[in-house]
């Protein structure tokens, strides 16, 4: 195939379709593609793809969402053209990113629940429709588990007798086994199974707002569901834990986080 034939679109959609399916970010990652496809520069042959286009997107999309946000985009498609070059042999096709600067990471957020903002996050939970926000909160403070760890969850990974979820699927791509304390087993017994078999059968969509509702109802500021995650790490080192206990639990592999 030579690259001067084919659009950028052309491989986004191609790399979509037979390469991100497989990947446990699969979801967002198509989100996002999805997303830049409805932008001018797709139409461009691949031929004319140069990194300057590339620059005036990341400085485009700086004005409206985070270098974070830009710069997981960037390593999408930057991976693209990996796989284009290296795999699918596309003839005289460099890559554009790979020059391109990409956005610095903020700082880590410190965002932890003071005063009674966990009475009124799990008020405002209580008062939502869903039923399932309020357990999954639960969990969440509880164990530490990523977003997508939770919505993955299912009933034939937890064992209550022994007080632990089995993860299977984690971000890093690693196995761990996450304790469950005994308002964790409280919460777990007392939720309904469903048919499908998830222990939270919530979608990232719906859950997203589901969480700015009962924020703005609870009247928190800049509480996102990850921090969540921080909280619970907090947590667990205040009962004592030491590093590598609690790297064991979250599942950080970079002892730093």
């Amino acid at each position: 195939i030579k690259a001067q034939l084919l659009t950028l679109g052309d491989l986004l959609k191609k790399y979509r379709d037979e390469v991100v399916v497989h990947k446990r970010s699969s979801a967002y990652e198509t989100i996002m593609i999805n997303a830049f496809l409805r932008h001018d520069m797709v139409s461009l042959k691949l031929s004319e793809v140069k990194p300057h286009h590339f620059s005036n997107y990341r400085d485009e999309r700086l004005k409206t969402v985070s270098g974070v946000t830009v710069s997981r985009e960037l390593t999408i498609y930057q991976h693209a053209f990996k796989v284009a070059i290296q795999e699918w042999e596309y003839l005289g096709l460099s890559n554009p990113l790979s020059i391109i600067k990409k956005p610095k990471s903020h700082h880590p957020r410190e965002r932890r629940l003071v005063s009674n903002e966990e009475d009124r996050l799990l008020g405002g939970c209580r008062v939502s429709k869903n039923h399932w926000l309020i357990p999954l909160v639960i969990m969440a403070i509880e164990t530490g588990m990523r977003r997508g760890e939770l919505l993955n969850l299912n009933w034939n990974d937890i064992d209550l007798d022994k007080q632990v979820a089995h993860l299977d699927m984690t971000k890093n791509g690693t196995k761990r086994d996450v304790p469950l304390s005994s308002k964790a087993v409280e919460t777990l017994g007392s939720l309904p199974h469903e048919i499908t078999g998830k222990v939270f059968p919530l979608s990232p969509v719906a859950l997203r707002g589901l969480w700015n509702r009962v924020c703005k109802r609870a009247g928190l500021i800049d509480l996102r569901f990850h921090d969540l995650r921080h909280e619970a790490t907090s947590r667990f080192f205040e009962k004592g834990l030491n590093v590598m206990e609690v790297a064991t639990i979250t599942g950080h592999k970079d002892l730093r986080m």
